[in-house]
């Protein structure tokens, strides 16, 4: 029987493991000596929670689906019902194309044709890449029509705490800000500074029974541009994600509201180019022209 998740493409480098999918062109598991560095799922069910899918043309979530576009109004599908939200772009339950294959290395590419509420063209490629350092994730979107579009992008991997829930995992992230949202439908209302309160995670602190669905920004950054998110699973084993500066937000989800024996298990640590409402809002929305393309990078790896 085919699996859910269409073909899996395995990686391997030394002790480093790592599967991407088909639909969605999203990474269903990466591991270094049988540890998993990212949570996976399992290769007969479905992907829930968005676990390492692609997020394109916009990640998070959009109000109503409803957008204006160089002074046209536009209107995208429904697909987070309960909050009347168009969530997480049109490419995750695409089927994407390898481009090239190598026992380390896969291409995966698709096109998004025009279609009702986003009449553009997109050409997409991510490039999966085990090296020494762990796992790269480079991302580039060319506008392949003939009209400007606009563009903003993001993906949700899961971090693994290892054995049990996140509640016994400490998280560091080095971020002044987060992105305050209404409930329930979590749609941005302004943005606040984490210093002494429940979101302060710059010097780590344990996640306990805090639930997270929250955007992080103004990213402490090293000489190279990287932001790095780090989580301590109870093993002792910490799992390390970071993002390039093409991506200012990291959205934390602690999976509060997947399936009882899923909820918890990982925390999603989801770069992003654009915060939550962009399509609506215009914060962060990248602008491509014809021809234009943009190119951004994540990766993680086992500390």
């Amino acid at each position: 029987m085919d699996a859910p998740s269409g073909e899996q493409y395995e990686l391997v480098l030394g002790q480093q493991r790592a599967t991407v999918v088909e639909v969605g062109g999203g990474i269903r598991a990466y591991t270094v000596g049988g540890r998993d560095v990212l949570e996976s799922y399992p290769v007969d069910a479905m992907c829930d929670g968005g676990h390492g899918a692609v997020l394109i043309p916009w990640p998070n979530r959009l109000a109503d689906g409803a957008y204006t576009f160089d002074g046209v109004a536009r209107q995208l599908p429904i697909d987070e019902v309960d909050k009347h939200n168009a969530n997480h772009g049109l490419l995750r339950w695409r089927s994407w194309r390898c481009l090239d294959r190598r026992d380390d290395n896969v291409v995966l590419g698709v096109r998004l044709h025009p279609m009702p509420g986003y009449p553009f063209t997109l050409d997409v490629a991510v490039v999966y890449t085990l090296n020494p350092d762990g796992l790269l994730v480079t991302t580039t979107a060319t506008n392949a029509g003939p009209t400007a579009c606009p563009y903003a992008c993001g993906q949700h991997p899961y971090l693994s705490p290892g054995d049990g829930a996140v509640d016994g995992a400490n998280l560091v992230l080095d971020a002044a800000t987060w992105i305050d949202t209404d409930n329930p439908r979590r749609l941005p209302t302004g943005t606040a500074p984490v210093a002494d309160g429940p979101l302060d995670f710059r010097a780590g602190r344990l996640i306990g029974d805090q639930r997270l669905d929250t955007a992080f920004t103004d990213l402490a950054r090293s000489a190279d541009g990287r932001a790095t998110a780090r989580l301590t699973g109870a093993d002792g084993a910490t799992v390390e994600l970071w993002v390039d500066a093409g991506y200012p937000i990291v959205q934390l989800f602690t999976g509060d509201t997947l399936r009882s024996d899923r909820a918890r298990r990982g925390l999603a640590c989801e770069p992003m180019t654009a915060p939550p409402n962009a399509f609506a809002t215009g914060a962060g929305l990248i602008r491509l022209e014809p021809d234009q393309s943009m190119t951004t990078r994540w990766g993680a790896r086992l500390g």
